[in-house]
């Protein structure tokens, strides 16, 4: 039922959403809107790449909402009823801060290296800060010509990215092209600290002048981050960044905790996240995938997972018992006895539990941590304990249609479903550094109020000798320090890798060879592990073919890394640095829909990479053509070698 306003009254107003993610591409002039809804509508691959075969940037769009005095959503504030001046700031500060070594917010982190500054020995550390500038835009159909950010490094333009408007004046933001690079021609030697380098991500402020009936009204801010490209548009991690900052907001009070979970909206998406990321990691295939014990889209799941009767709570229970808890409260019957007898943490080290994601103290040689490996947030794991017990609203419809685009949506409620949409699409799963942001975001203190970042006084862009030579969690923890201060431009992504091609070609599957080839992973759902690939799709779906030759296809996964340039390679530190300029001859993993298909999903998703890379698909051929099946896995680097692997070797 929707809400009616009674009082309509505009008093202020707020840039929704508040963080807005736009990802990089190397397409000259191809971008497109990203999501703006939860499920958005599939598209095919021209919409995320140029006739080139070049990649599309993903831009972020912000609008305005006028507030009534009580903060409720009167109307949207377009050009067509108000006077709107956009304001943005971008910079890149990774080459000037300090370097990622662990987490900062875990224990872990005082047996890490010290997060020293990178490129210590630059002595002006101005040279290494990339700031693009302030600029301002207003009216419609803006073509961003006269709002380029350009910084420097090392004396060299960088460009970052630039805003434009739409037919409507909201705004429209776009990032860099995906271009790093040494100036000394020096090759790539780590996944996150490469000395000498520069990307062109980048984040910052979005603010608003807003003149609405001849008043100029206060308006919320929101920011901007630019992002490696979503190379599995389709995915969700089983814990969003969305799922995060709600968390983060309940704990500190700027939202209420929830009631009685929807079986729709909050218990299904951690089951079908695990089943759909059989499209992108083979280890998930083989537990949740299509057919397998654990398919939670299959029918017979789905009635009994949304049906409340007691009659199926010990299936329930049984099912939430496999996820992985680190607090030490477990049993949902709030016996005594139960928490007393069994230890969480113990539990959590098991590579077994759910979901099979890697943590923030992921190391090969320090495999009694309780962060080895990822959890649930503490929001979603009481939801799942109502949801043992029965106490859940039984919503699940099997016809339901989710919005497919932001106009659907009832006004009241776009400001929430753009802000889930644009955080929904982010990573929360290993801070290692991460994806699109990293630990700083569960950092309560970042916020002025649920998801939406609190803006320093001055937004200008600083460097870490203001900080020290070296980064510590003490330093982070402080009033002054670089998260409670408040946010300046280029202050979320400083804290990630550089180049990031570096780490987004490093965060795997299977470090632990002996355990498993692919589980546990890292960052799938951004980041594919493996993929069904064009011709073994072809295979599945001829019904020429045997059932049995259509299952082998169907189960074989190709390594989404072998369509670098470079084409399947052992060596680690060749792949890295093909990474760097080849990221856009990657697979996209996208929806392949065959009506009819027997025995098979009639909708499949299916790594597709750019037609016009037949050189490379002819190296990849060559190379592969010199194993059989079983020698594969010599082209794989011995990951548990790498430093990405190895961050700490103390014991907790």
């Amino acid at each position: 039922m929707t809400h009616t306003v009674s009082d309509k009254t505009i008093v202020s107003a707020a840039i929704y959403p508040p963080i807005g993610v736009m990802r990089v591409g190397n397409s000259v002039d191809g971008y497109f809107i990203g999501p703006e809804v939860n499920e958005p509508p599939i598209q095919s691959e021209d919409f995320y790449r140029d006739t080139t075969g070049a990649l599309k940037r993903q831009a972020a769009r912000f609008r305005i909402y006028g507030l009534n005095e009580a903060g409720e959503v009167v109307q949207e504030l377009t050009c067509d009823n108000a006077a709107i001046t956009w304001q943005a700031r971008l910079a890149n500060q990774k080459a000037s801060w300090y370097e990622f070594q662990l987490a900062l917010d875990i224990p872990e982190a005082a047996k890490a290296p010290p997060s020293y500054l990178r490129n210590k020995s630059t002595e002006d550390r101005k040279t290494l800060l990339i700031d693009g500038g302030e600029y301002t835009v207003s009216g419609v159909n803006q073509d961003g010509a006269n709002s380029k950010f350009v910084g420097k490094f090392e004396g060299k333009d960088v460009y970052l990215g630039e805003m434009r408007t739409d037919e409507q004046g909201r705004l429209v933001m776009l990032g860099g092209h995906g271009k790093s690079e040494n100036l000394k021609g020096e090759p790539a030697v780590t996944f996150g600290n490469n000395e000498g380098w520069y990307d062109d991500t980048s984040d910052g402020p979005i603010t608003a002048t807003v003149v609405y009936n001849e008043q100029t009204l206060t308006v919320k801010p929101a920011w901007v981050i630019c992002a490696p490209p979503d190379y599995a548009p389709l995915q969700k991690s089983v814990r969003t960044m969305w799922d995060l900052m709600r968390d983060v907001a309940v704990t500190a009070g700027m939202l209420p905790a929830p009631k009685k979970p929807s079986f729709t909206h909050d218990i299904l998406p951690i089951f079908q996240r695990m089943t759909n990321l059989q499209w992108v990691n083979a280890g998930f295939l083989a537990g949740f995938g299509w057919n397998s014990p654990f398919d939670f889209t299959s029918e017979q799941w789905l009635n009994q997972l949304s049906n409340p009767s007691p009659i199926w709570q010990e299936r329930r229970r049984t099912l939430y018992h496999n996820f992985r808890r680190l607090d030490t409260e477990f049993s949902i019957t709030n016996d005594p006895a139960n928490v007393a007898s069994w230890n969480p943490e113990f539990s959590a080290l098991s590579p077994q539990q759910w979901p099979w994601i890697y943590g923030d103290a992921m190391s090969v040689d320090a495999n009694d941590s309780p962060r080895q490996f990822s959890s649930l947030t503490r929001l979603q794991l009481d939801a799942l304990a109502q949801w043992v017990k029965g106490d859940f609203i039984a919503d699940y419809d099997p016809k339901y249609q989710p919005p497919k685009a932001i106009d659907d949506v009832p006004l009241c409620e776009q400001p929430d479903v753009l802000t889930r949409a644009a955080m929904d699409f982010c990573l929360a799963d290993a801070f290692h550094p991460g994806c699109e942001m990293t630990w700083p975001m569960r950092t309560a203190g970042m916020y002025s109020e649920a998801y939406r970042l609190h803006h320093a006084v001055d937004t200008a862009p600083t460097h870490g000798i203001n900080y020290g030579p070296v980064m510590t969690p003490e330093i982070t923890r402080q009033p002054d320090g670089p998260l409670l201060s408040g946010q300046v431009a280029g202050g979320i992504t400083r804290w990630m890798a550089i180049p990031w091609q570096t780490d987004t070609a490093s965060c795997r599957d299977g470090y632990n060879q002996a355990y498993d080839p692919y589980l546990p992973t890292f960052w799938p759902a951004r980041v594919p592990n493996n993929m069904l690939n064009q011709d073994n799709y072809q295979v599945v779906i001829d019904e020429s073919k045997t059932l049995e030759q259509r299952q082998a296809a169907f189960n074989e996964r190709e390594f989404w890394l072998d369509d670098l340039p470079i084409g399947p390679s052992n060596n680690y530190e060749a792949q890295i640095n093909s990474m760097i300029t080849g990221f856009s001859q990657l697979a996209l993993v996208l929806d392949q829909t065959k009506v009819g298909v027997t025995n098979f999903p009639a909708s499949m998703q299916v790594g597709i990479t750019p037609s016009n890379s037949e050189q490379h698909k002819a190296v990849k051929a060559r190379k592969l053509s010199e194993f059989n099946q079983a020698d594969k896995a010599l082209l794989r680097p011995d990951l548990s070698k790498t430093d990405k692997a190895n961050r700490f070797t103390g014991r907790k």
